[in-house]
């Protein structure tokens, strides 16, 4: 059979079908369905696919271990926030989940209750304390909460080229009774990486690129579904309007001024510091 435009979908659809795995067979021809109706809903022409290739080209080539540019991408499209959606109907009790973003890195170091893992870089120091239960209440004892942010800059230790230790990240430990305690610097809201085709992309629109100040957190524990969430920063700018769309009401925290005297983990301070309390929630299997 000659192909033309009217039955090269159809033909395609069935090659496609016959993937051994019924559900590669699925994935497939649903996606050759629909990307066959995006180039003859916008009349795709050779030279704009041709630069869409050279454009996810460029993304490949800029990705590394420490930058997944097509991450980004997936992110700044909206596509991430929409699988962790359609993967995640935690219920209500349970704290939400939200992107796991370009930037975390694999390995960080254990972290006793209370640790430092600003360990001196400078800015405001701040506290996370809480407990990390079921959606029954009950503790998690020796959960693991790997967790990893920005700098006062708001820049990520994968964004340093020269720095090959862990930096501001690292993994705690909940206590028998659930409970935890974090001490780090504020977060601030930063630009998403803008030097390479995602930022070359987003210039072209009036789309903030921006995120509201926040911290990663990542709980993998078995007997519960895995946890990927931030907490944001009550009252940072972009709240509204995250580019990567993973904000959400019960993930907002109030960061609260103390004076300085004694902290959370017990030492004491000479400086004011900023206290975050959050309990985490977590779904059973």
């Amino acid at each position: 059979m000659f192909v033309d435009e009217d039955n090269i979908t159809d033909l395609a659809v069935q090659r496609w079908a016959t993937a051994h795995s019924p559900r590669l067979a699925e994935l497939m021809t649903a996606l050759v369905r629909h990307l066959h109706a995006f180039a003859r809903d916008v009349q795709l022409t050779e030279d704009e696919w041709m630069t869409a290739i050279e454009w996810l080209t460029a993304a490949g080539r800029i990705s590394s271990e420490k930058r997944q540019e097509l991450i980004l991408t997936s992110d700044v499209l909206g596509l991430s926030m929409l699988v962790v959606q359609l993967n995640n109907r935690y219920s209500p009790q349970a704290t939400p989940a939200t992107v796991l973003g370009p930037f975390h890195i694999d390995g960080s170091p254990a972290a006793s209750y209370g640790f430092d893992m600003s360990d001196g870089i400078p800015g405001t120091p701040l506290f996370f304390t809480g407990k990390v239960t079921d959606v029954e209440g009950e503790p998690v004892a020796h959960a693991v909460l790997d967790a990893w942010q920005a700098d006062a800059d708001g820049t990520y230790e994968s964004q340093m080229p020269d720095i090959d230790e862990a930096r501001l990240r690292a993994k705690y430990r909940t206590r028998e009774d659930g409970t935890y305690c974090i001490r780090t610097i504020a977060p601030r809201g930063y630009a998403i990486p803008m030097d390479g085709p995602v930022g070359d992309l987003m210039r072209r629109t009036d789309i903030s690129y921006f995120r509201p100040a926040h911290v990663h957190f990542l709980i993998d524990e078995p007997g519960y579904q895995r946890l990927i969430t931030h907490l944001f920063q009550e009252g940072s700018e972009y709240l509204d309007s995250d580019v990567v769309f993973g904000t959400k009401d019960a993930l907002v925290v109030r960061f609260t001024e103390r004076p300085a005297g004694v902290a959370p983990d017990g030492s004491t301070l000479e400086e004011p510091y900023l206290h975050a309390e959050y309990d985490f929630v977590l779904q059973p299997d």
